[in-house]
């Protein structure tokens, strides 16, 4: 039999040459079509479907841009004292939030997680500064990248304080901090915190 008369193999099911399989969070969200708000942190909020790297950029100063904003956010929960160094208990938790936040409001997870960490980064904080022996707090505005920190930050800290010793699940916790934050609800801790820092270094200009 000539190469030309042999049968094609057999496709899986479903498959089209016309079609190109996109990779989702998760196995269930789309991170392609995320929307910005805030230019000046949109390029320090990276978005993609790997939720773990395994330490690529460790070692890498800056880098951690480079990382996706949800494992960032996985590693943020991580550094609690019932999380430490567990990471896949800290993806579970974070992938049942993101299962009631779509649940909840039937938006892309992702999406609400970009517009919690734009709405709860501070753009302005106090430093000390002395002068002649006298510390004196003076505002200052805060660089994009530590911006984002900051939301993450903040973030995590209400899940923990919404879930220790208390009925709540984390898992339940992060997803009420993550869809008030969107919301910019001030009851919310992340906003709260935002809040008060602003107004903080509004009172020492």
């Amino acid at each position: 039999m000539a190469a030309e008369d042999q049968p094609e193999p057999d496709r899986p099911a479903g498959t089209d040459d016309d079609e190109t399989a996109v990779a989702k969070l998760f196995g269930e969200y789309e991170v392609t079509d995320i929307e910005y708000a805030d230019p000046s942190t949109e390029r320090y909020i990276t978005v993609t479907p790997v939720a773990h790297t395994m330490g690529r950029h460790a070692n890498k100063q800056f880098q951690k841009s480079e990382v996706s904003i949800v494992e960032r956010l996985i590693n943020r929960l991580m550094q609690t004292e019932e999380n430490t160094g567990k990471k896949q208990q800290a993806m579970q938790i974070t992938r049942e939030a993101f299962e009631q936040i779509h649940d909840r409001t039937d938006e892309n997870p992702v999406q609400v997680l970009v517009t919690a960490v734009e709405n709860a980064a501070p753009r302005e904080e106090t430093v000390r500064l002395k002068y002649g022996g006298i510390s004196v707090p003076k505002a200052v505005d805060v660089a994009p990248q530590r911006r984002v920190d900051q939301a993450l930050k903040f973030l995590a800290e209400g899940v923990h304080s919404s879930s220790f010793k208390t009925t709540t699940d984390a898992s339940e916790a992060l997803a009420d901090q993550l869809a008030g934050a969107a919301n910019y609800d001030v009851q919310t801790y992340a906003i709260n915190q935002k809040e008060e820092k602003e107004r903080v270094a509004a009172a020492a200009r």
